[in-house]
């Protein structure tokens, strides 16, 4: 894919999540990689209207070198890069029912959501959460490395989740999947819920293994 069609499937994707409300305000930051770096949404700006020409390019080593300056959380989209060394994109939103979940108290730290549905088990899989750290604080790479050796996607607290796909679409439709469950979570709760089974999970996982 060339550059210009790469930096066009950012804008596209960051356009049609903000459009439906899984991002507000300048909040949640898109990236792809390259053979030779990545290109990330810049920092500052609404992923509802990117301009693909001011996507920030990043090297290999994660040093800006062209287009706008990247978001300033770009050391998650590069610790997940190192960590899930076969995930091509990344995806970091607010959106509203996973930052409701990650508020709330008594989670289970190594796995936030059950198993609801197939997809969810498909798509996203364990969902780990990661301690509180205040916005830009480089200490959350090092929480979130601890958690991403074995898993795609974390939530983070009081904050938002961070998914990786092996492909921008995959990474996105990973994002949206965690959302919607998300969503259901908090509808059900107090609701006696039939989570899938150990044995149901295990045999999704069999017949459709990740990718990352």
């Amino acid at each position: 894919m060339s550059d210009t069609k790469q930096r066009d499937e950012i804008a596209a994707f960051a356009k049609s999540l903000f459009d439906r409300g899984l991002t507000a305000g300048s909040t949640g930051n898109i990236s792809l990689k390259l053979e030779d770096g990545w290109l990330m949404t810049p920092t500052g700006s609404s992923m509802g209207n990117i301009d693909p020409a001011r996507i920030a390019r990043l090297d290999a080593e994660g040093r800006h070198i062209a287009g706008d300056p990247p978001t300033k959380e770009a050391f998650l989209h590069r610790v997940m890069y190192r960590t899930r060394p076969r995930a091509g994109a990344v995806v970091h939103l607010h959106s509203s029912h996973c930052v409701a979940v990650s508020c709330l108290c008594d989670l289970d730290a190594d796995n936030v959501l059950p198993p609801l549905t197939a997809y969810y088990v498909m798509r996203v899989g364990r969902l780990p959460l990661v301690p509180y750290y205040p916005p830009g604080d480089e200490a959350l790479a090092h929480a979130v490395a601890a958690k991403t050796q074995d898993a795609h996607a974390v939530l983070l607290a009081n904050h938002g989740p961070v998914v990786a796909g092996a492909t921008l679409a995959e990474a996105v439709y990973a994002a949206e999947e965690l959302e919607e469950t998300a969503k259901l979570f908090l509808m059900l709760r107090g609701e006696k819920t039939r989570p899938l089974t150990c044995e149901e999970t295990t045999e999704l996982n069999r017949r459709f293994p990740g990718t990352i």
